[in-house]
């Protein structure tokens, strides 16, 4: 485990390094897809290095150590952190496989940053220091200022930059926090900060900290009313991005304040007036993020703003599921980071295959596709029905956890949070069921501009390859979410929302000890 955790950075790097200088582009797609590949392997070999998924491995915390500042390339892994690097690795070989048709300008650097956009990622889900996972989440920003601004649409520079203002003002406040935690806790480490600043904190310095981590990870997770940023992004990038964008970005805010807020600043004083107050004003947030954006995606032309606004209305269930304070929200809402991603992502996808074909996103240029692209239609509708909510499929589960949390949250949110988040389920199947009937039903409908032997070619191969794994994960995480993510999840969610004891080593249970590799039990 020790050796496979860096493999899943130093893999990926690598590759976007070598995919950069390879001569010709068809082999620097293929590169990138190889190398995205053998990454998903590695990280399927973390997967089965675990044991039982509910344990984490301690990785060496002193492969380089600054004395001033106390930095060290410290890496960890548990099932929270591991099911989103599964995400990362399921969506990125597929993003840069779509990508193989729609990309045609400078494709050796777009492979490249796609392929530093992935171990970016990574690196924040399994950074056990402080001043590592920041210096990870913020290098998110280069490679996707690139895919926005170079390789999106009519507005990529105005939508890139706006990206990266809103979340780098953010990530101003969230470093001077962390700065903070580690100047009074006299370590970057993870543990040990969480450990000092629940002990040692006043619930004036809590709650300062958390307002503090507060000011990237609702930047990131789109959280009302910061989240202007998200629809313009998603939009303008190039689809397979705003497939990835939409699918992983996001949960960078929401791992973000599972990780260090919440057991930061929120659980050490759960009575105190301005933790509760904050609490209940991110609360309100999500709900009206929810409403908002549901209300304005029912109204969009475009099917990929319908799928941004969607995607930042459902990232308010994410964060209500957190804010719930509680272990069926928090599950809810991890499961919920999961099935989003997938998915959007899927949705993003399909989309990204109808531009291919009709060069356009407007839902209203096209109608009846079902009776020429049957294969497409199957996906489309499996896919909006999971957005949906419909039981039986992946995003029943999550919706269903995330507004129980809410409703049983008498401590911090309550029913009246519930009552109006699950509204925004009746309009999440609105605005869907809108788009799906517009592009799929009634009379055939097509640009006229497009040559008649792409318009009637249904999905080939590839493209079918690219959605088929999809498919099964929505129907497998629909009927066994218990066994596959629930329940490994529950061990750690029970250690963010429980007090850790004051004495400062990272795991305080009894340890058994197998090579290279610490097993709590």
């Amino acid at each position: 485990m020790n050796y496979l955790l860096p493999l899943l950075l130093l893999v990926p790097i690598f590759g976007a390094i070598l995919a950069a200088v390879i001569p010709r582009a068809e082999t620097a797609k293929l590169w990138a897809l190889s190398i995205s590949a053998i990454t998903a392997v590695i990280a399927v070999g973390v997967w089965l290095n675990l044991g039982e998924p509910y344990t984490m491995p301690i990785a060496p915390d002193s492969w380089m150590n600054l004395a001033p500042i106390h930095l060290s390339l410290s890496l960890g892994i548990d099932s929270i952190s591991l099911f989103l690097v599964l995400l990362t690795v399921l969506l990125v070989p597929l993003a840069i496989c779509a990508s193989f048709d729609s990309i045609t300008e400078k494709p050796r650097q777009y492979y490249a940053w796609m392929l530093m956009l992935m171990a970016c990622i990574i690196g924040v889900f399994i950074a056990r220091d402080l001043l590592l996972f920041y210096a990870f989440f913020e290098l998110t920003l280069v490679p996707s200022f690139f895919l926005i601004g170079i390789w999106g649409g009519p507005e990529r520079r105005y939508a890139a930059a706006k990206f990266f203002l809103f979340t780098f003002a953010g990530s101003v406040f969230t470093l001077a926090a962390i700065v903070y935690l580690g100047a009074k806790s006299g370590s970057f480490d993870i543990a040990t900060v969480v450990t000092y600043a629940q002990h040692h904190f006043t619930a004036r310095e809590q709650f300062w900290v958390a307002l503090g981590l507060f000011g990237a990870f609702v930047v990131k997770s789109a959280v009302f009313p910061l989240h202007t940023w998200l629809p313009i992004a998603y939009a303008e990038a190039p689809t397979p991005g705003s497939a990835l964008l939409a699918g992983v970005m996001p949960k960078l805010g929401t791992y973000g304040i599972l990780r260090l807020v919440i057991p930061i600043g929120l659980v050490a004083n759960p009575d105190d007036n301005h933790l509760r107050t904050l609490i209940a004003v991110i609360g309100i947030c999500s709900v009206i993020g929810i409403l908002y954006g549901g209300m304005i995606a029912w109204v969009q032309r475009d099917m990929k703003r319908v799928l941004a606004y969607s995607s930042f209305s459902h990232l308010g269930f994410c964060v209500l599921g957190l804010m719930a304070m509680n272990r069926i929200g928090l599950q809810g809402s991890i499961l919920y980071m999961i099935n989003h991603g997938i998915s959007t992502g899927a949705l993003f996808l399909c989309v990204g295959m109808l531009y291919d074909r009709f060069k356009t996103t407007d839902q209203y240029d096209m109608s009846g596709l079902a009776r020429i692209m049957p294969k497409l239609a199957f996906f489309i509708v499996l896919f909006a029905m999971s957005s949906i909510g419909l039981p039986g499929l992946n995003g029943f589960v999550s919706e269903f956890l995330t507004i129980l949390g809410a409703f049983t949250s008498s401590a911090h949110l309550g029913t009246r949070f519930g009552v109006l988040a699950a509204l925004g389920v009746i309009l999440s199947a609105i605005y869907l069921l809108h788009m799906v009937g517009q592009i799929l039903f009634g009379p055939l409908k097509t640009p006229a501009a497009q040559p008649e032997k792409k318009i009637s070619r249904d999905l080939d191969g590839r493209e079918t390859a690219i959605l088929a794994p999809l498919a099964v994960l929505v129907v497998l995480l629909g009927v066994m979410p218990t066994q596959l993510i629930l329940n490994p999840i529950l061990l750690p969610v029970d250690g963010i929302l429980a007090m850790t004891d004051e004495k400062p080593p990272v795991m305080t249970q009894k340890i058994v000890e197998i090579p290279q590799v610490a097993i709590a039990k």
